[in-house]
């Protein structure tokens, strides 16, 4: 359950596990552990369990404050879910929320989702179609060499899959640029596609047949979902489950004589330390760089050089005469190449049903990152103006929003930028080397909801057999 500070622990190890943290990450790695049998507790710097994850009821509307939805691509997520006790509470996306759009020309273009849809569409020349019929006989890159997603994808598909299929997509996931962002670390299963079958086409097709066998489903295939009450709900039902305490900043990390832990954190001015075996950093890069630097200097310098490009999220609302468009479909993305403010526009009342009164819609709206970072920090009517003009030529607003509620994110997502494995391999070699410190976050292993609980479950599984082995072993 979420609480308050304890008193002072002074007892040497009087946790199993602490999880620094209360992120999706550190939550689902306590859920975990917890259900394990093991002794664990979660403490956070925030106001409220959940990190990015916020949800906020508004005249009617429910909106978001970080990720919208989930992508159910592994069966732990259905799991996790149910161990919570909120299978019931699960919202799948409509079916109209398929549809998916990319601006081209100043107007949103559906995305084809079929042979016959590509065929047809004007995203893409003709002559970026027949390109793609030479993509099997491209020569794989050396695997040993890094490639950027930007040149891998011109190397392989050419510039017009780059610059209206991937470039846009990249923005969406990771607010990202594709000339700095490594293949390798931040899609690395179109780089196992390509080395291990030699072509994108052909692994896409016997590849469907493998992660069928372990019933895994690719993200470009995958169902969103949501919650009845939003994100937060499944947040809000794994903090009820393990011990969390909020407004505790963690001060300093240090490995005590018999191997366990001491943590010590500061709230509102008052000093308190946490014994445990072991401990989990489920932390943003560079606050786990300063925890860590003490015991582990060569990766807490990996850790420094992880980017965090910032991001601001615009909730609107409008009447639904006020706007042309029919919304009918997930959103839009606008690539750079557009020249648009936004980096792209969830029809969140589309998406889900519940997310706002039937004669009103509801728009998320995202901009900055790597692309236009500036006005991510420009001030909130500035923001609001360009996204209500973005709103007028590209959905056809007739009359301003009813509302609009701005987010920032001043440090949104971690960038997996070249070089990225090489600073996770030094987190990895700091595991080994201080047995019991353990990393979970989203800089690592992916940065979408699925992949943040998937990690956690590796990570409780792979913490509590090293816990659970005879003390000869640690």
């Amino acid at each position: 359950m979420t609480n308050g500070i304890a008193q002072m622990d002074t007892s040497p190890a009087a946790l199993d596990v602490l999880v620094v943290g209360a992120g999706i990450s550190g939550l689902a790695t306590a859920f975990g552990l917890a259900r394990r049998g093991l002794r664990v507790e979660v403490l956070d710097a925030g106001a409220k369990p959940g990190g990015v994850i916020g949800t906020v009821r508004r005249d009617g509307c429910l909106y978001e404050l970080g990720p919208n939805s989930a992508l159910d691509t592994t069966p732990l997520i259905g799991e996790l879910i149910e161990a919570a006790g909120i299978a019931s509470e699960r919202l799948p996306a409509s079916e109209i929320s398929n549809t998916r759009f990319v601006v081209k020309g100043g107007r949103p273009v559906p995305l084809p989702m079929s042979p016959g849809a590509f065929l047809a569409t004007p995203l893409f020349s003709p002559l970026a179609k027949a390109r793609l019929a030479l993509e099997p006989l491209i020569r794989r890159q050396p695997a040993g060499e890094e490639e950027a997603i930007a040149h891998f994808v011109r190397r392989r598909l050419g510039r017009e899959f780059l610059d209206y299929a991937i470039e846009p997509f990249v923005a969406g996931i990771y607010a990202g640029d594709p000339d700095r962002l490594s293949v390798p670390a931040a899609f690395p299963k179109l780089h196992a596609l390509e080395q291990r079958y030699g072509s994108l086409i052909v692994g896409a097709i016997l590849g469907a047949r493998e992660r069928k066998k372990r019933a895994e489903t690719a993200k470009n295939t995958a169902k969103s979902f949501s919650f009845r009450g939003g994100m937060q709900a499944l947040t809000d039902a794994l903090a009820r489950a393990v011990p969390v305490a909020q407004g505790a900043r963690a001060m300093s990390l240090t490995r005590l004589a018999d191997g366990s832990f001491a943590v010590a954190f500061d709230r509102d001015g008052a000093s308190f330390t946490r014994h445990a075996r072991a401990v989990v950093l489920a932390v943003p890069a560079d606050e786990a760089a300063r925890l860590a630097y003490p015991l582990a200097p060569d990766a807490t310098r990996a850790l420094q050089e992880i980017q965090y490009p910032p991001v601001t999220i615009v909730a609107s609302a409008y009447w639904r005469d006020d706007v042309d468009h029919g919304l009918g479909g997930f959103g839009f993305l606008a690539p750079r190449v557009e020249g648009r403010a936004v980096l792209g526009t969830l029809f969140s009342s589309s998406m889900f049903e519940g997310r706002a009164p039937g004669d009103q819609v509801l728009l998320t709206n995202f901009v900055g990152g790597r692309r236009n970072p500036a006005l991510a920090e420009a001030g909130d009517d500035e923001i609001v103006a360009k996204v209500a003009a973005e709103h007028r030529a590209l959905l056809g607003a007739r009359a301003p929003a009813l509302w609009n509620v701005v987010t920032r994110w001043p440090r949104a997502i971690p960038q997996y930028e070249l070089g990225h494995l090489g600073r996770i391999a030094k987190v990895a070699e700091a595991e080994k080397a201080v047995p019991g410190l353990r990393f979970c976050a989203n800089w690592r292993g992916g940065v979408s909801v699925g992949d943040c609980i998937a990690n956690a479950h590796a990570t409780a599984e792979s913490l509590g057999a090293w816990l659970r082995a005879p003390v000869t072993a640690h």
